[in-house]
């Protein structure tokens, strides 16, 4: 193996390379874009926030069918308190919605019996699928399920936003943690203080956490080529995970819409916005971003906001409107040159040592 690649993180998690595809919850996860990337020597995540456990075991079933190399399943840890989101909120999201659902002929839909999938059931259906990595953000897994992880020999990797957090996970006993930055596209993972004030580059966040943790450190947020990955282990880190720049290729389940933006991404910036979801994510600016940040907005916590907007986007892609979807894409998403996440693996692999190379003879 080569040195670039014989990393804490490498050995630990029984790859070739220290890469990690970035797992996309809500939809853009796929079978294809897993088992490409684990196959060609990285770690394929699949993000199973909003899966049922039944989905989840199917998932992964496929999942095994297309790779036998090791692969990471994800979750969210909020998404327990994020069930007790009251009757309130829903009628509020619901009727600021409604004049958005109905340009688009609807009615606003009913409320859910429930938002999300119950957290306890997806986390037994973790333990039953016995993945080779559990990966999880937005905090920590209950203990008992560290203690179920450690027997049953399943990795764990958890996502900090700030080196306190680091700090927590590794006391939970994580065996190897995520340090975001905040350039990632997507959610923000914070859970010890609002993600307003979480908000470290990753440039300044990752030689921070390497200095105050011992288990493996991987890089995350605006990583997008061989230039972020040498940088990335310049600054101390194990490894990468690598999000937008796999969202972008034809092996993930990404919207058409989504995926034209990201191939236009030399041309956009993007913004941090709570529109879609409730919680802060960062994207390409469109219509909802634009609109519902007004100061009269109204944007309901948390998972009420993102069943709402999930409705009313799936009913605008069906009709070909583009507007009123989240296009989650990271502020490197300018540096995309692949639509092939195989294409991508290989120059990630050929092209790191030798800038590492270059640098290191100057």
């Amino acid at each position: 193996m080569p040195m670039w690649c014989d990393t804490p993180a490498t050995k630990l998690l029984g790859i070739r390379f220290p890469i990690i595809q970035g797992p996309f919850g809500g939809g853009p996860s796929s079978v294809e874009l897993v088992s490409t990337v684990s196959n060609a020597g990285g770690l394929g995540s699949f993000g199973m926030q909003s899966l049922e456990p039944e989905q989840m075991i199917e998932a992964a079933r496929q999942i095994r069918l297309a790779t036998n190399k090791p692969f990471a399943i994800n979750l969210w840890m909020s998404n327990a308190e994020a069930m007790e989101s009251s009757a309130k909120d829903a009628h509020l999201s619901g009727e600021f919605l409604r004049a958005y659902y109905a340009q688009l002929g609807q009615d606003v839909p009913a409320r859910p019996e429930r938002f999300i999938p119950d957290l306890s059931h997806q986390l037994e259906a973790m333990l039953e699928i016995k993945p080779p990595v559990f990966s999880f953000v937005f905090g920590v897994p209950p203990v008992a399920i560290m203690a179920a992880c450690k027997s049953l020999g399943i990795l764990t990797l958890g996502t900090a936003t700030t080196v306190q957090e680091a700090k927590v996970l590794e006391a939970a006993g994580v065996d190897c943690i995520v340090a975001s930055g905040f350039e990632a596209g997507g959610h923000k993972g914070s859970f010890l203080r609002p993600a307003e004030e979480s908000l470290t580059g990753t440039f300044s966040l990752i030689p921070q956490v390497v200095d105050h943790v011992r288990v493996p450190v991987i890089a995350a947020g605006g990583v997008a080529d061989a230039r972020g990955v040498a940088a990335a282990l310049a600054l101390g880190a194990h490894g990468v995970q690598i999000g937008t720049a796999f969202l972008a290729c034809k092996e993930s389940a990404a919207s058409v819409p989504h995926r034209q933006a990201l191939s236009m991404g030399q041309t956009q910036s993007t913004t941090l916005t709570k529109a879609f979801t409730g919680r802060l994510a960062r994207s390409f600016p469109n219509v909802m971003t634009r609109e519902l940040s007004r100061e009269n907005s109204t944007i309901a916590p948390y998972p009420v906001q993102a069943w709402y907007m999930g409705q009313l986007g799936k009913t605008a892609l069906n009709q070909g409107h583009d507007g009123f979807v989240s296009l989650s894409a990271g502020q490197s998403a300018a540096l995309i040159r692949h639509d092939s996440a195989q294409a991508l693996m290989e120059e990630l692999v050929s092209e790191t040592p030798r800038i590492l190379h270059r640098h290191c003879s100057i």
